[in-house]
């Protein structure tokens, strides 16, 4: 059985119904956000019912702003008017006809179609004495009653509003492709040899919290040694917003004993795994959006096309490995050098299996308390 999300004003006027929370990018194409505003006319005192679905940047709490400022930019957002019904919403989905029966007469329909250029939904991890909501990327849909979409005269009291957030996501593609491979060649000062590094991923995508195999080959040619090899991966957050701004985090690294002799070669997969619950106290860390208190992971990394610039929190991976090198002797732990490369890395969730949008039936769940929202929606959300 599916369910329908409802949301009603504080003044009972106008209800929000959603078939789901989380819209699919699929890269060339996100999944139409659709829905029905149930209306009753009588206490509009002349006014009209607007629906809008925002895309925002939040960088502050609300309780923050003591000063008028504000903490949250809008980096898209479409309003379109719903009562009286313009006609715009000629075609109606499976989801809405559904929804109208239930609705009856006071049912009005609504669809948005997101561009592919937004970034996904993912929230900042805040650190151990934060309070309030975490910053990030967010995406809402609001029903509101006034006289024009959007006016700096107009207030829209909170009682003449309803919202439901919604998550924008993307799903790791079917095709697995063979894994990146990157070397390098490394000479030292007072030797005619170098040290050959080459590293290589099983495969292009990995799911989260499936262990990373990275092959290692090392041909060293020189008199130093190999005294030890480090593994890491490192989240690239990249916050796209007046400026570019990029934050490098390590999210696991792991030391590896092994050494290799001089003028000898060297071969082995290492196996790490980055997780979340091992980042805990990591604050800015990117985390994939939640909309209620329920587990998450670690962001995923943000798939594009190219062409038009994304702006918001734009997410990627890299492998590093790096062999620390000794010149043996005395003087070994002083003269010492390290030799790394780098691999790009996709991180992601598979689709579920046997994801469907059937709808019917379905069970409404009511969100008048909003208690699939975490509780600082329930309690700071609802303001315009």
């Amino acid at each position: 059985m599916s369910k329908v999300f409802k949301k009603t004003s504080g003044n009972g006027h106008i209800t929000l119904y959603l078939g789901k929370r989380d819209f699919v990018d699929h890269v060339d194409a996100v999944e139409v956000v659709d829905g029905v505003v149930k209306v009753d006319p009588s206490g509009l005192n002349g006014r009209k019912v607007f629906v809008y679905l925002a895309c925002a940047f939040r960088y502050g709490n609300d309780e923050l702003d003591v000063i008028g400022l504000s903490f949250r930019r809008d980096i898209w957002i479409q309003r379109i008017q719903v009562y009286p019904p313009t006609g715009e919403n000629a075609t109606i989905s499976p989801l809405q006809e559904s929804l109208l029966k239930k609705t009856g007469d006071q049912g009005y329909p609504f669809s948005f179609q997101m561009p592919t250029d937004l970034p996904c939904s993912v929230s900042l991890q805040p650190g151990p004495n934060d309070s309030g909501k975490a910053c990030g990327v967010d995406f809402e849909v609001k029903g509101y009653i006034a006289n024009t979409p959007i006016s700096a005269d107009e207030v829209i009291e909170k009682k003449d509003t309803c919202r439901l957030m919604i998550r924008k996501i993307q799903f790791a593609p079917a095709n697995n492709k063979a894994g990146p491979k990157a070397d390098i060649t490394r000479q030292f000062l007072m030797t005619d040899k170098p040290v050959h590094l080459e590293a290589s991923l099983e495969k292009e995508i990995y799911y989260h919290g499936d262990p990373i195999s990275v092959m290692v080959k090392i041909n060293n040619e020189t008199t130093k040694i190999v005294k030890k090899i480090k593994v890491s991966v490192e989240q690239r957050t990249n916050v796209v917003l007046y400026s570019s701004d990029c934050y490098v985090k390590v999210v696991c690294s792991k030391e590896f004993g092994e050494t290799v002799n001089a003028n000898s070669t060297f071969e082995k997969s290492f196996q790490i795994t980055p997780l979340l619950s091992n980042n805990k106290e990591k604050r800015g860390l990117s985390l994939d959006g939640q909309l209620k208190d329920e587990d998450t992971h670690l962001a995923s990394t943000t798939l594009s096309k190219g062409g038009k610039e994304m702006q918001g929190i734009l997410v990627s991976y890299q492998v590093k490995v790096n062999l620390m090198i000794s010149s043996g002797g005395l003087l070994g732990g002083i003269m010492g050098s390290d030799v790394n490369v780098e691999l790009p890395l996709t991180l992601m969730s598979p689709k579920p299996a046997g994801q469907t949008s059937q709808l019917i039936p379905w069970k409404v769940e009511t969100t008048s308390e909003d208690h699939l929202l975490d509780k600082e929606y329930r309690t700071k959300r609802n303001s315009t």
